[in-house]
C-alpha cells in the first residue's frame, strides 16, 4: 500500500443513506448556470432514482464567481452537519486557485465524499492529501443528464460509492461513444449517441497482482499541481500506488501527453507506482470532430505515448490502457484514495467501494 505517515492516512468517509442531504457545488466553471435546463435534469436523477436531496449553494449557478466564492460554499457544506456529500457540476479550467482557499481544518473534521473528475482533481488531490478518501467521477451535466438517460455503468458505480462499502469488479463495456450533445438543444438529450463496439482493453506487463491505494486523475490537472509546485507531494507519498490517468476534452497529443508524463519521471514520480490504469481518451469534441477511423488512431497513439513514457521511467510497471473513468461515456465512478486491484494473471480490476 501508499508509504503514508499516521496522521495522513486514508480513510473512507461515512456512507450515505436514501434522504440524505446532498451539495450540488461549482468548484470550477458554473455550467449550471449556463446550461440551467440540462443541470435541472441531472439535480432530478440524484433525486428521484437515489432518493437524495439535492442542496445548490450562492455559486452552483453563478458563472464568473471568484475562487473565493466558491471555496466558501465548499468550505460551508463540508462544515453543515446535514450535508453527506458533495457533488460538482461539471469540471473546468482554475479550481486550482480555489484550492489556497479552502479551510483544510474544517474539511478534514468533516470528511465527505466529493464527485468530480477533470478539473475536479484538484480538490480530489486536496482530499487525498488531507487523508480523505474521495471518488473520481460525477458530473450533474455530463453523466446525470446524458444523452438517452442515465448508463447503467455509471447508476451502478455510483450507487456503490454514495451507499456501500462492495468490492466490485470494474470490467469492459460492450460499447461506448466520444460524441456530445448540443446542451443548446435538450432535444438531443432525448436520443442516445452513436457508439462505437469495444475491441477490450490492453494488458502491458501483466504477470502479477498489485493491490494499492488509487492516486492520480487528469494528467493535464495534474501536471498543473506539479508546475505549481504545492500539492504533490514528495515521491516517496505514493510508492506502492496504483496510478490512475484519463485525458480530457481538449485532446492532448500523444506528443504532449509523453511530455507531461515525462516531466512527472524526470521527477522521479512515475518510479513510485506498480501499477497503473490510464482510461480510453476522449477522440472527440466539437472544436475537433475526428471521424471513427481518425479517433481509434488517436487512441492508439496515445496508448503509444504512455508506454514509451513508462519503457524509460518504470518499465517494470504495469500498465491497463482502456478502462472507460474519466472523460468517459460511459463512466465509471472509482474510489480515488480506496484500494484497487490490478490482477494482471486473471486481467481482472476491482475496487473497493
Amino acid at each position: 500500500m501508499c508509504r503514508m505517515s499516521d496522521t495522513s492516512r486514508l480513510h473512507t468517509p461515512p456512507k450515505l443513506q436514501a434522504g440524505d442531504h446532498v451539495a450540488v457545488v461549482s468548484p470550477s466553471w458554473a455550467g449550471a448556470g449556463v446550461f440551467p435546463r440540462v443541470h435541472d435534469i441531472g439535480v432530478g436523477v440524484l433525486r428521484d432514482a437515489f432518493g437524495l436531496v439535492p442542496v445548490e449553494f450562492a455559486t452552483t449557478r453563478q458563472v464568473g464567481a471568484s475562487p473565493e466564492e466558491r471555496a466558501r460554499d465548499l468550505n460551508v457544506a463540508f462544515a453543515d452537519p446535514k450535508i453527506k456529500a458533495l457533488v460538482a457540476v461539471i469540471g473546468g479550467s482554475d479550481q486550482l486557485a480555489v484550492l489556497p482557499h479552502l479551510d483544510a481544518d474544517t474539511i478534514a473534521a468533516n470528511p465527505k465524499a466529493f464527485f468530480g473528475y477533470s478539473d475536479n482533481t484538484n480538490l480530489l488531490n486536496y482530499l487525498w492529501n488531507l487523508g480523505v478518501v474521495g471518488y473520481h467521477g460525477g458530473s450533474t451535466l455530463v453523466h446525470l443528464a446524458r444523452p438517452g438517460g442515465v448508463h447503467p455503468v455509471f447508476l451502478t458505480s455510483l450507487r456503490h460509492a454514495l451507499f456501500d462499502s462492495e468490492t466490485v469488479e470494474i470490467e469492459p463495456v460492450s460499447e461506448f461513444t466520444d460524441l456530445q450533445p448540443d446542451w443548446d438543444d435538450p432535444s438531443t438529450l432525448v436520443t442516445p449517441l452513436t457508439t462505437t463496439n469495444e475491441t477490450g482493453w490492453h494488458w502491458h506487463n501483466a504477470t502479477r497482482v498489485v493491490t494499492g491505494r488509487t492516486w492520480g486523475g487528469n494528467l493535464e490537472v495534474l501536471h498543473w499541481n506539479l508546475a505549481a509546485n504545492r500539492w504533490i507531494k514528495p515521491n516517496e507519498v505514493y510508492r506502492d500506488c496504483v496510478l490512475i490517468l484519463e485525458t480530457s476534452e481538449e485532446m492532448p497529443s500523444s506528443e504532449e501527453v509523453f511530455q507531461m508524463l515525462r516531466n512527472f519521471g524526470e521527477r522521479g514520480l512515475l518510479a513510485q507506482f506498480p501499477a497503473v490504469v490510464f482510461a480510453k481518451a476522449k477522440a472527440w469534441s466539437t472544436q475537433n470532430p475526428l471521424d471513427e477511423v481518425e479517433r481509434s488512431a488517436f487512441r492508439a497513439a496515445q496508448e503509444l505515448a504512455v508506454l514509451q513514457a513508462f519503457k524509460i521511467y518504470n518499465p517494470a510497471a504495469m500498465i491497463v490502457y482502456g478502462p472507460d473513468f474519466g472523460h468517459t461515456d460511459p463512466q465509471y465512478v472509482l474510489p480515488y484514495g480506496g484500494l484497487m486491484t490490478i490482477d494482471g494473471i486473471s486481467q481482472k480490476i476491482t475496487v473497493q467501494y
